[in-house]
């Protein structure tokens, strides 16, 4: 047996106890279910040296151009809208089928298109699918951690999320001098026919799903599997408990009573504005909000133009942008060893300050004229601070903080929010920094990380190691509604102790 899981059932995952060998089975699932985050990355990072091509080959303008970029960003939030809604009802394993099955529709519209037109569709395509996979990895991996390895699996994501941008890069650059886009796009079907494989073939569906909806035969099999009878037995009681406390809150909400067993919860305003569900919320759509407002897709997107106004040569952008592909994953990397072992909120609070500090530095580098290594050097700080934080640990916490219950519909909004964010940023960057200046708009940026890191020191609890109870009595706590867990009831810690 692996040491060091909690001894009580009950945890966020559907998993406490776990041997060896079963610890093995969860981490191929998790690196399975990871492809949907590799797919968000390639898609969103291929345009990129694709566009280049493209240009040419359909002769678009420059409004032309930048919607061919965008409209994956419009398609997304639609994705990530739908997405709770979708995993609730199809469940977790059969809603990332679907989204292979997007995937590699989209990526044969844009492969074989002849046109602008054919080429827009199958972006919005490539969005929907970016958008669902966006929200409903993050859950389905959660429903299947055990509680040790949680945060690393959970940060696995946006791991694979940093791998699928490096990949894009590097498959543009092979394909730079031949000039052939169209294999740059059909490159992405290979990981898509990887995640339509192994949802029909190797993954079980979230247990926490199964016990739901009333399978309770086919969650006790699947717990089994990895843990033994017993620890299945204990775990799926805890669950039903959960559920049944769940009713009772809702019916106390005035939502209808009286829903048989093996129906899916009701859903929509009213439960996720429900006082139990309400600090999560405000959370997840803050920090969600935040990802985008610090300026890491400006840095990204523009980091080429960037760096050609500090006076160095920036005509390759398909080389800088490798670069930068590879100090995203390395500290992304950094992200996975540590968030277990340091917790969540330290990294949040750590990524937030750096980013705020050395964003307000490039921002002033650019208004005094510092010389270019200094302003490259704030670059690579905030890159990094972002990628060792704030960016893997989003992912991590919008699994977490949500009750079993509302998870998937808590992530879909976070996720939308997500993607909205991301547009309004990345169309507002450069008409802001041409009326008031790139370096003041830099400054912005650096005010937003300043206020989030008060929010986060204020509203957001340390989620390691703790239960759906314990993490939402914690927020509870620090939104003024109930004692927090510290001085009532104890928080179990990744040992099983009490602290």
């Amino acid at each position: 047996m692996v040491q060091g899981f909690s001894r009580e059932p009950g945890t966020q995952g559907p998993l406490t106890e776990v041997p060896p060998e079963g610890l093995r089975k969860i981490s191929l699932w998790a690196g399975l279910i990871a492809v949907g985050g590799f797919l968000f990355g390639f898609d969103t990072g291929v345009v990129s040296g694709a566009l280049l091509y493209v240009k040419q080959d359909f002769d678009l303008n420059a409004f032309e151009q930048g919607s061919v970029v965008s409209v994956l960003l419009i398609g997304a939030v639609v994705g990530a809208t739908s997405a709770g809604r979708l995993t609730d009802r199809t469940g977790r394993r059969r809603a990332l089928c679907l989204v292979g099955l997007v995937f590699l529709v989209g990526t044969a519209v844009v492969t074989f298109a002849n046109g602008y037109v054919v080429l827009m569709i199958g972006r919005v395509v490539l969005g929907l699918a970016v958008g669902t996979a966006s929200a409903t990895v993050p859950v389905y991996l959660s429903e299947i951690s055990p509680t040790r390895i949680r945060g690393r699996l959970l940060t696995l994501n946006q791991m694979m999320i940093t791998v699928g941008i490096l990949v894009a890069y590097l498959v543009n650059l092979a394909f730079a001098g031949s000039e052939m886009w169209r294999a740059m796009f059909a490159v992405g079907a290979i990981p898509a026919l990887v995640l339509v494989a192994a949802t029909l073939w190797v993954l079980p569906e979230s247990p926490q799903w199964l016990i739901a909806h009333g399978h309770v035969d086919a969650a006790r099999r699947d717990i089994a599997a990895v843990t033994n009878e017993a620890t299945a037995d204990a775990l799926i009681a805890r669950a039903r408990r959960r559920i049944e406390g769940q009713r009772d809150k809702d019916a106390e909400a005035g939502a209808p009573e009286g829903k048989p067993e093996g129906e899916p919860e009701k859903k929509g305003a009213r439960r996720m504005l429900a006082p139990d569900v309400r600090p999560a919320l405000v959370v997840g759509l803050v920090l969600a909000a935040v990802q985008q407002f610090g300026g890491i897709n400006t840095i990204i997107y523009y980091a080429p133009t960037i760096i050609q106004q500090t006076g160095l040569n920036a005509s390759n952008s398909i080389f800088y942008s490798v670069a930068i592909g590879v100090i995203n994953l390395v500290m992304t990397l950094v992200a996975i060893r540590l968030v277990d072992r340091a917790g969540r909120r330290p990294m949040v609070l750590v990524s937030l300050a750096l980013m705020a500090v050395s964003i307000f530095m490039l921002g002033l580098a650019f208004v005094v004229g510092m010389n270019s290594v200094l302003t490259l050097l704030f670059m690579v700080i905030y890159i990094a601070s972002f990628a060792g934080g704030l960016g893997p640990v989003f992912w991590t916490l919008i699994g977490e903080i949500f009750p079993p219950s509302v998870r998937a519909e808590g992530s879909s909004l976070s996720t939308a929010v997500n993607w909205v964010s991301n547009f309004a940023v990345s169309l507002a960057f450069l008409p802001l920094a041409r009326l008031i200046g790139q370096g003041e708009t830099f400054w912005i940026f650096s005010g937003i990380c300043l206020l989030a890191f008060f929010f986060v020191s204020r509203y957001v609890p340390e989620t390691r190691g703790r239960d759906p109870e314990q993490i939402e009595e914690a927020l509870q706590a620090r939104f003024g509604q109930r004692t927090a867990p510290e001085h009532g009831r104890p928080a179990a810690t990744t040992d099983g102790s009490a602290r």
